[in-house]
């Protein structure tokens, strides 16, 4: 047999002892998530994050980006656990804004007050960050500082009704009517068919004694939902008053039982959420996805893994003994 016969079964062998196998590394289990969690599928991105967290445990920007999927998943308690886990190795704008969602969306004020604030000084473009923020701060009482903190979220976004409305809210429980008049009036000029604005308004105008604007007010969110039940007391209430007015000439007619549309929050003492400070001299991780933001990052090329050495003395042997029956018969 020719030396390049020869050389060639033996080529053929090795090829066929030792198949190319991709390397599943950290990396590429995290590119995999990020991609997943670009596309929405949340489920999917958690199970490849915990994946590359298996491969390396001190993996902060997998835990941030996991946390950041269990809040989209509506996973509260599992994504606050996976941010402080990240936090704990490396603080970044992702970790810290899951944090801050995840404490939001479980009802704890106090603390997500703390999470905001740490979130809102790395990154001041998130205009959902500061509303999360100004609503933490009704539901702990703090009206005052929610309104200068509802004033960033609209310079952001001026144009959401519900932002609106809820300023107008803030402002009825300061007492603040002609404000949120204002306020509400900015939202009925956006949307039209929301009935619990137009309710709103008309709370605001009775509270200033404006009844005949107040009932077209409640007309309006009436015709919107006619089964809406606050709507139809405050409209019985506006009525109420117009007759008094008629009636007995009061000029200060006593307070009709508005029924605001807001919560009334319990008053509690804020604790900012001590979180690590964001180093400068650890490199870098791809952002990852959060509530309010995504980037889809570029999958790197897949990669295999170094030829294990006990195949390749396999197919070696395997040759030499082919080779050698060969010369033998010759």
């Amino acid at each position: 047999m020719q030396t390049s016969a020869k050389v060639g079964i033996l080529i053929l062998i090795v090829l066929f002892l030792i198949p190319a196998v991709a390397a599943e590394d950290a990396t590429e289990w995290y590119t995999k998530a990020q991609n997943s969690a670009a596309n929405g599928d949340y489920t999917d991105a958690v199970t490849y994050y915990n994946n590359a967290i298996a491969l390396n445990p001190t993996y902060d920007a997998a835990y941030a980006g996991e946390a950041a999927a269990l809040n989209a998943l509506g996973q509260y308690s599992a994504a606050l656990t996976a941010a402080n886990q990240a936090l704990a190795i490396r603080s970044s704008p992702v970790a810290l804004g899951a944090q801050a969602d995840a404490l939001f969306y479980l009802g704890q004020y106090n603390d997500a007050i703390g999470a905001y604030l740490n979130y809102t000084a790395v990154v001041t473009n998130q205009a959902n960050a500061y509303c999360n923020l100004a609503y933490s701060y009704v539901q702990v009482n703090n009206s005052a500082q929610a309104l200068t903190t509802y004033s960033q979220c609209t310079n952001l976004n001026p144009s959401d009704p519900l932002i609106w409305n809820q300023i107008g809210l803030t402002d009825m429980s300061l007492g603040q009517y002609s404000a949120a008049l204002t306020a509400f009036s900015t939202a009925t000029s956006i949307t039209t068919t929301n009935a619990e604005i137009w309710n709103n308004k008309g709370e605001a105008l009775a509270a200033l004694g404006q009844y005949q604007d107040a009932l077209d007010c409640f007309n309006t969110a009436l015709s919107l939902n006619p089964s809406y039940t606050t709507a139809q007391e405050n409209k019985n209430a506006a009525l109420g008053k117009g007759q008094v007015v008629i009636i007995t000439g009061s000029p200060t007619p006593t307070i009709g039982p508005w029924y605001l549309g807001g919560v009334v929050p319990t008053s509690v003492t804020t604790t900012p959420v001590a979180t690590p400070a964001i180093t400068e001299s650890q490199p870098a991780q791809t952002t990852a996805i959060s509530l309010t933001t995504m980037e889809t990052p570029v999958a790197t090329r897949t990669t295999y893994s170094p030829l294990s050495p006990v195949p390749a003395l396999a197919g070696f042997a395997a040759a030499a003994v082919i080779l050698a029956r060969k010369g033998k018969n010759r």
